[in-house]
């Protein structure tokens, strides 16, 4: 088992599909995230030097400490990508926690938390052949199967350096409410680091997450999306008690970042931008308008003008 990297915050950003790319992971650590996080990548692919997945793995020194999740259920290919990935990054992450039917179907993703010896197989063999620390990603279990507990002491036998609980069934996906009582019962059944994800929107929500479950960090999610503040705004309740908030400048300012960031390191498309600009302003008074216009759109300046629209009504 190798040392679990100790953070600058406790804080830290959770892998997301089509939203945790470069540009998006800076300006969460720009925030404050203690670490960020490439979306969930195919091991198989990165393994067979796919091209679009490997952009997928693009990072930058300044967003260090930064973590690659991988999925996978064939344990050489996921050695072979492994090995390919290591040297641009602090942690790699092996989901065995994934609901989409599509990785279910491959037999990644949570389908892993029916085998536990072949979970095993892969962390230990994972352990052995990288340099740099393993985590892993697991769920409450399937309804009527919840074996988190039983799969987060398997994996600190295999030599995980820590477990990430996200808080519900595999059925549940990311509907109703996360269950805290899981976290706490992993953390209390392993000595390794326990990072607790799942219903965490704000400062209040992530002490209670912290108080409940006595878990060593907190993931956020889909709280993040189009607010990579949040880390700035957890942070600062933890500190002081006090809850800080952004304006609507700062917001559309944010925005603007992104696209620059997104050019710089060439993942900048129209169907992201559009899509970033109702995710940033998902809170601003007038941004149903702007969703309703940007369905006609489709070109950047005309975007960045219905921005600047947004920010003087």
């Amino acid at each position: 088992m190798k040392k679990f990297p100790v953070f600058k915050s406790k804080i830290v950003l959770a892998p997301m599909h089509k939203v945790t790319n470069i540009a998006f992971r800076l300006l969460c650590k720009k925030y404050g995230a203690g670490l960020v996080s490439t979306e969930l990548l195919s091991a198989n692919a990165i393994a067979k030097n796919n091209k679009a997945v490997k952009m997928l793995a693009l990072t930058d020194k300044s967003e260090k400490p930064v973590a690659v999740q991988i999925f996978g259920q064939n344990t050489e290919m996921i050695i072979k990508a492994s090995k390919k990935l290591e040297k641009n990054f602090e942690i790699i992450n092996f989901n065995c926690g994934c609901p989409s039917k599509k990785i279910l179907q491959q037999g990644g993703g949570a389908a892993l938390l029916k085998r536990k010896n072949k979970i095993a197989e892969i962390v230990s063999r994972l352990v052995k052949n990288v340099k740099i620390p393993v985590t892993i990603k697991i769920r409450k279990g399937f309804k009527g199967k919840e074996n988190a507990v039983e799969i987060a002491r398997v994996c600190e036998k295999s030599g995980a350096s820590a477990i990430i609980v996200h808080a519900r069934t595999v059925e549940q996906g990311y509907s109703g409410n996360a269950d805290l009582d899981i976290i706490k019962e992993v953390k209390q059944a392993v000595k390794i680091p326990v990072i607790g994800n799942g219903d965490v929107i704000n400062g209040d929500s992530c002490k209670k997450m912290f108080e409940k479950t006595g878990c060593d960090y907190v993931m956020i999610g889909r709280a993040s999306i189009g607010n990579p503040f949040i880390f700035k705004q957890i942070n600062e309740y933890l500190k002081t008690g006090k809850e800080i908030f952004q304006t609507k400048k700062e917001k559309i300012d944010d925005f603007f970042e992104y696209i620059k960031l997104a050019k710089k390191y060439e993942i900048f498309s129209i169907s992201d931008t559009k899509q970033k600009a109702i995710e940033f302003t998902k809170s601003i008074a007038g941004s149903k308008k702007l969703r309703k216009k940007l369905n006609k759109i489709n070109n950047l300046e005309e975007i960045e003008k219905m921005m600047k629209w947004l920010l003087i009504n």
